[in-house]
């Protein structure tokens, strides 16, 4: 028996159907590319370090020793106490020169020299001045980091009355490099850096976290 004249032999087709396992795989891997390719692994992260163990900062050898409050009782009853939140190092320069021990970022800049490696405190304790930084040696201040002579450096957060002093305190550390001008041969000591994931901005590496407890005056 033939079909009628002008009848259509074609068969209706079917959807096809992706499963959804396929759909979030295909997905996965179109965001793998984006953020850089199968074939990178994510970076380690940053070394926990402990009170005491030394730390590699390339222009510097740093020991994280104490965080302490401390009160200095005024001189006269027209003056008032100062309160200070100290974080003590051990820091050795690594270089053949005498430099500055610098200063600890805050919301007035970046800081310099071993001070800019403290790349971020939490909690950040802002101060009227901003934070200090000092080498103490026999009860004698002084901002200079001698060639291979490990010396005891003070990062200072001057506390008003109103705030108390935090139970701990933590720290983003970086680390410095010897970056060479390709036209003088001269090499300046930068803070190494890296870039963001997505953006590609460079900011500052992080290669060390630390967190210590804030021991009391006397303790």
């Amino acid at each position: 028996m033939t079909e009628p004249s002008g009848a259509s032999t074609d068969k209706p087709r079917r959807p096809v159907v992706v499963p959804v396992m396929g759909l979030v795989a295909l997905t996965a891997v179109g965001i793998t590319a984006i953020l850089g390719g199968l074939n990178e692994r994510p970076e380690p992260p940053p070394k926990a370090l402990k009170l005491g163990e030394m730390l590699d900062q390339g222009q510097f050898d740093t020991q994280v020793v104490e965080s302490k409050f401390i009160v200095e009782k005024a001189e006269s009853q027209f003056a008032e106490d100062k309160r200070y939140l100290d974080v003590v190092f051990k820091v050795t320069n690594k270089t053949d020169q005498t430099v500055s021990v610098g200063r600890p970022p805050d919301d007035k800049g970046k800081g310099f020299n071993f001070g800019s490696t403290l790349l971020k405190m939490t909690p950040q304790i802002k101060t009227k001045f901003g934070p200090d930084m000092f080498v103490l040696s026999k009860g004698v201040t002084s901002r200079q980091l001698h060639p291979g002579v490990q010396s005891t450096v003070v990062a200072r957060y001057e506390l008003d009355a109103a705030t108390q002093p935090p139970k701990q305190v933590s720290y983003d550390v970086g680390a410095m490099e010897l970056v060479e001008n390709p036209l003088t041969g001269l090499g300046n000591w930068f803070l190494v850096t890296e870039p963001e994931p997505l953006t590609k901005a460079l900011k500052e590496k992080v290669v060390a976290k630390i967190t210590l407890s804030v021991e009391p005056q006397g303790a």
